[in-house]
């Protein structure tokens, strides 16, 4: 968990109290949010003095690629700054590079440290609802919720072994969390944290447009779950995301779930064929089905305009 940011300086500029005292309001920002933090100088020996595991709860803001390097290299997570003093200069590894630095929130400092240190971000709260990243954690759980046959009557099921499904999610929380920054997300019932299904955003193969998809588990179904979470979920995609259009696709027979997308706005465009068996029945992150297994349902497209 994070504890605290630091903020290494490169030392030619360092004794320059104007430019430094940025670093020193952004400090004390970050202090009246309930962290820790501080300013030093590039290749301040305070750094050797943290723990292994010290290290670890610690964001490191440098602006010298060097000193990220080295401090990297020390186990500390650490990100880069741009500023008016060096423009030019190259962070090759980082994971996130920041500018105007006295205008960045503290959900991003907190969000880039969660990103490192493998920690999912809460994306939304609703009245009733968490929606954050899924963790390997949640798995178990998912199997749990689709054990019920119900649940698979009108949408892909797991991979049968609960490690083929671990090694997707683990590709899907580096590959798609990471790069695109959106994704589909656990939800999770903030009265008692139990999971009760997943939502969110996916690009489907063969199709342009970004598809919003939900799964409720049956024991929490018609209690408003799936509405309450597509509603901030469409909400999120038109005010963070900046999306413009949204589809869904909805196997022909199921009903209820057609009614909950036209209750959101979706309007029905066509009916299309989906492949639904993309992976087969195990993972390793690069096979397909051959052509001659691929199998395709019968599926409503409706599509909102989120401008609208």
């Amino acid at each position: 968990m994070l504890k605290k940011v630091v903020f290494s300086i490169d030392n030619r500029w360092f004794d320059d109290a104007a430019f430094r005292g940025q670093f020193e309001r952004t400090a004390e920002y970050i202090v009246s949010q309930g962290f820790e933090s501080q300013v030093l100088s590039c290749g301040d020996s305070s750094f050797d003095k943290y723990e292994e595991k010290e290290r670890q709860t610690i964001l490191v803001a440098c602006d010298n690629a060097n000193e990220a390097e080295i401090l990297t290299q020390k186990g500390f997570y650490c990100i880069g700054i741009l500023h008016e003093k060096n423009p030019q200069e190259k962070f090759k590894g980082l994971k996130f590079i920041f500018s105007d630095i006295e205008d960045v929130d503290m959900d991003s400092f907190v969000k880039a440290y969660q990103r490192y240190a493998g920690e999912p971000w809460e994306v939304l709260r609703t009245d009733r609802l968490i929606i954050r990243e899924t963790t390997l954690d949640d798995v178990d759980e998912f199997y749990r919720i689709y054990k019920d046959p119900e649940m698979t009557r009108y949408m892909e099921g797991l991979f049968e072994n609960p490690e083929d499904e671990k090694r997707y999610q683990r590709d899907y929380i580096e590959k798609v969390y990471g790069l695109m920054g959106f994704g589909v997300w656990t939800l999770v019932r903030a009265a008692d944290n139990i999971i009760i299904g997943r939502a969110g955003y996916s690009i489907r193969n063969g199709f342009d447009e970004i598809e919003l998809g939900f799964m409720i588990g049956k024991e929490y179904q018609r209690q408003g779950y799936a509405y309450e979470a597509c509603r901030a979920i469409l909400d999120y995609g038109r005010d963070v995301l900046q999306l413009d259009h949204v589809q869904t696709l909805v196997k022909k027979e199921n009903e209820v779930s057609i009614h909950l997308c036209r209750k959101l706005g979706f309007k029905e465009t066509d009916e299309v064929e989906v492949e639904e068996n993309i992976y087969g029945h195990g993972y390793n992150g690069t096979d397909r089905v051959s052509m001659s297994q691929v199998k395709y349902g019968k599926y409503v497209r409706l599509s909102l305009n989120l401008e609208a």
